[in-house]
């Protein structure tokens, strides 16, 4: 093995270049070829889809099955329920994955791949609809299909004219195509978006409350305005948010004393042990609903250019204190 790579031959940065930007030509190209060829077809296979009951199968062999995976995982991640199967694990058993009231999608570029050619009839007897993506217009796909596709490239990137490259990033940008007319026809938003990435970073701006990550019960620091200030630092230094609540007894908020405060005390020479925690306080806390994203908050903190806020309930009490270390732990910023 060592020797094979130290017999290996050294490219030739030019030809590398040469190579690298003709393929992106050649690829660019292939895409735009389809604007073309984009009709009455597509707009009937997006429509086939949108009334599909159960869900789009896509189905591909070689490279076209990678395609096919990725095409299947963008329209069900987009609002249309979608798996793929692999025509030959199909022909052992899989086809009873597939029901009537489902819809095919099968995609060769050639639109003879035996594997998948072998189950079209079987297909065609259970009822399902089928769309053909293939580059072929006269092959078997494209003849068995209700509605076919061109997804016809004039050559491939590869220099032998033989490696799958242009013809699958021509599926792969068909398969993106009707993905994002299917989601715009559906009125799928970014919330929606959101409910099916909750792991992601959209899904946790969209989908996570104040209330989801707010700190509660003891853990949010306060007292009443009759506080000492000592008492005030106790509760601000065991809490560690970096600031503490002022509350009434019913626990409407009065006001607010924050680190900065002290800092601005401490500078004006004022005697804090005397003073309650009224006399400290400032009195326009900067608040925040808790049903309210967390995002929300987070851009609330950067608008007024602080580190924490308060959480109220529907009836305007105190439920709740939040900062950004908290907003930073749920990874929300």
């Amino acid at each position: 093995m060592t020797g094979q790579f130290l017999n290996s031959p050294t490219p030739q940065p030019e030809r590398v270049l040469r190579l690298a930007r003709e393929t992106l030509d050649i690829e660019a190209a292939a895409v735009l070829g389809l604007k073309t060829r984009l009709g009455t077809a597509f707009v009937s296979a997006v429509e086939m889809m949108l009334q599909v009951g159960g869900r789009v199968v896509v189905m591909g062999m070689g490279k076209s099955g990678h395609i096919g995976r990725k095409i299947a995982a963008t329209l069900a991640s987009t609002g249309t329920p979608a798996m793929f199967v692999h025509p030959a694990e199909a022909s052992h058993g899989d086809l009873g994955m597939i029901k009537s009231s489902d819809l095919v999608l099968a995609i060769s570029n050639s639109g003879e791949s035996e594997e998948l050619i072998a189950i079209l009839p079987v297909l065609k007897r259970m009822g399902a609809p089928l769309i053909a993506m293939t580059g072929g217009p006269d092959s078997t796909l494209a003849r068995y299909a209700d509605i076919f596709l061109d997804c016809a490239v004039e050559k491939e990137a590869c220099p032998l004219n033989l490696a799958p490259t242009a013809s699958t990033t021509a599926q792969l940008a068909l398969g993106d195509a009707l993905a994002v007319a299917l989601l715009d026809a559906r009125g799928f938003a970014a919330e929606d978006f959101a409910r099916s990435h909750p792991g992601g970073a959209l899904g946790r701006k969209l989908l996570t409350h104040v209330g989801d990550v707010m700190r509660s019960g003891a853990r949010v620091p306060m007292v009443g305005p009759q506080a000492s200030f000592s008492e005030l630092m106790r509760e601000m230094s065991s809490k560690g948010l970096g600031a503490a609540a002022i509350v009434d007894a019913q626990a409407g908020v009065l006001g607010i004393f924050t680190d900065g405060d002290l800092r601005r005390l401490v500078e004006k020479g004022a005697d804090l042990r005397a003073m309650t925690a009224q006399q400290v306080m400032h009195p326009e806390p900067i608040t925040i609903a808790v049903d309210a994203l967390a995002v929300e908050a987070a851009e609330l903190m950067e608008l007024r250019r602080v580190t924490s806020v308060l959480v109220l309930d529907a009836a305007g009490l105190l439920c709740g204190a939040l900062n950004s270390n908290d907003l930073m732990r749920a990874k929300v910023i």
